[in-house]
């Protein structure tokens, strides 16, 4: 069950590409130095640089900080995916009709 975090705004604030400040984040998935796996309230986030790691965790507010080189942000959108796996079953259907 997702729980709910304070701060019900997404911002991502991108200092010289040595350091990144998100709000808006559900839970970090999965991390390393190299890539972080973020949930937010706009969908998962997906950062990629070098020698990344975590300034500030705020699970309350849903703040987190991350210092390090950034190479790259993405986000994954969950609704495409929802869309393609059911065009695929509907495609499915059809054809066994």
């Amino acid at each position: 069950m997702d729980r709910e975090i304070a701060s019900v705004n997404h911002t991502v604030n991108i200092i010289k590409r040595s350091s990144i400040n998100i709000s808006g984040v559900k839970k970090i998935q999965n991390f390393n130095d190299n890539e972080f796996l973020l949930e937010t309230i706009m969908g998962e986030m997906c950062i990629k640089g070098l020698n990344l790691e975590i300034l500030k965790l705020d699970t309350y507010q849903g703040d987190v900080a991350i210092k390090g080189k950034i190479d790259s942000i993405v986000y994954k959108d969950i609704s495409n995916k929802k869309n393609k796996e059911e065009s695929i079953f509907s495609k499915l259907f059809k054809w066994l009709n």
